[in-house]
């Protein structure tokens, strides 16, 4: 019953609808870059290589084992340096895109948090700890002049 309630307390407190949507926003995000890499950067580089398939491109360590009739008895063994290029690629867009996000978001938070800054609605949190520094220094002052 405590892992019940610590569950939907969790639940209601919105960390778990967050997440939800952090997660799903990241899969689609994914896909997106993926096509992104796939379809739209990688063709006009293949282009540019004289048609060379990156994604095709592999180190083969031991070739397949094939019978006469042209089963494969045994796979071909190969280091996918292509498919990691393109693994990587993805990376670097996403890393990227992450970084331009974060910062952006930092901007605004910060710009959030200034008390002086009347275009941004201030946080209630914010504003009662500023003034509450703001009233704290007018009394440590009015201390001051009395000694």
């Amino acid at each position: 019953m405590k892992l019940y309630k610590e569950f939907k307390e969790f639940a209601v407190k919105g960390n778990m609808m967050d997440m939800a949507i952090g997660i799903i926003i990241g899969a689609s995000f994914n896909k997106v870059i993926d096509v992104l890499v796939k379809k739209i950067l990688l063709p006009p580089l293949s282009l540019l290589t004289n048609g060379v398939n990156l994604q095709s491109k592999r180190i083969v360590l031991k070739d397949a084992v094939v019978d006469a009739s042209g089963t494969i008895l045994k796979d071909e063994v190969a280091i996918g340096y292509g498919a990691f290029g393109e693994a990587f690629l993805d990376f670097v867009i996403i890393g990227f895109t992450v970084f331009i996000v974060v910062k952006f978001m930092n901007k605004l938070r910060n710009k959030a948090q200034d008390v002086k800054d009347k275009t941004v609605v201030t946080p209630k949190d914010i504003e009662l700890l500023s003034k509450m520094t703001s009233l704290m220094e007018e009394q440590n002052n009015l201390l001051k002049s009395k000694k």
